[in-house]
């Protein structure tokens, strides 16, 4: 069946469709059918102003609209759409999201930081990583979202409002890293053979610059030297030399630091990036709900 699922995050809403077949005994087989990306940029507005302007709102419900249009011709069976970090910063995200319910005919929840990296690690569903060490690492443009897991089971969840466009705003106070950095060291310093996971659009990017096959890691070494290089390119030469898009050119350095900051402090040699996301997460949760009915 097809399974959709939008992820309004604070840099970009996606929009994504997933065939999923039962393969086994109830491990799901997914396969992303298409994947629609618009840059509107609610974090500019939430992050700096608190309140989301009424030309961003009206950019946000057309895209919605347009998103509910094509999982109709799609033939999507059943949706999920979750709001994260701008929404549930700005004054005005609940009437947003009612708007969006009213006006797009979508249902929007606004869910916490804790909510969204449970969804994040429900990629471990696909049976990848269901035996070991993981740690998830999420970088979002409002807020970074870390679980850890063991043969499946959640040790430590945590959601720490450091994201690329808050850090490229100079939004992120000293102790926002601070604690970021305590529930690191506290979860990951004593534990041997952690291997990290990154999602994300700008982890997904530096990855494909190495031009290594998804199911390699990538070392902190090389993404260290893919880090610096970057920041040392203006934003121009990002775009020019690179090929990046301006809205990615823009926080892919800062999504960096980020990475590095956490696989440094939890002492992670190597990070692994499936491209996977918040809305893979969700499609697997959806795989749950319908899996004892009629598939």
């Amino acid at each position: 069946m097809k399974l959709a699922a939008i992820d309004v995050g604070s840099n970009a809403v996606r929009l994504l469709i997933s065939n999923v077949f039962e393969v086994g005994e109830w491990l799901p087989l997914v396969r992303k059918a298409d994947l629609y990306r618009v840059p509107v940029r609610l974090g500019d507005d939430a992050f700096l102003r608190g309140v989301i302007s009424e030309e961003k709102v009206v950019d946000f419900i057309d895209t919605m609209a347009a998103f509910k249009k094509l999982m109709g011709v799609c033939r999507v069976r059943d949706y999920l759409a979750c709001a994260t970090s701008a929404l549930r910063t700005a004054n005005n995200g609940e009437a947003i999201a009612e708007r969006v319910r009213h006006e797009a005919g979508i249902y929007l929840r606004i869910i916490d930081g804790a909510e969204e990296a449970r969804y994040i690690a429900m990629n471990r569903l696909d049976g990848r990583y269901r035996k070991g060490r993981y740690l998830f690492v999420d970088v979002g443009g409002g807020s970074t979202e870390l679980t850890l897991f063991e043969d499946g089971f959640e040790l430590g969840s945590a959601s720490f409002n450091i994201g690329t466009l808050r850090l490229k705003e100079g939004l992120v106070a000293e102790k926002h890293w601070k604690e970021m950095r305590r529930w690191v060291r506290s979860h990951c310093r004593k534990k041997r053979k952690i291997r990290a996971i990154g999602s994300g659009g700008n982890i997904n990017r530096i990855f494909k610059m190495t031009r290594m096959h998804q199911d390699n890691p990538l070392s902190l070494k090389r993404l260290k030297e893919i880090h610096a290089d970057l920041a040392t390119l203006s934003l121009e030469g990002r775009m020019v030399q690179v090929g990046l898009r301006p809205d990615r050119a823009d926080v892919i350095v800062p999504a960096g630091r980020i990475f590095i900051s956490v696989m440094e402090w939890a002492g992670i040699k190597k990070i692994l990036v499936p491209q996977i996301g918040l809305g893979d997460g969700l499609v697997h949760t959806l795989y749950l709900k319908h899996r004892d009915g009629p598939f």
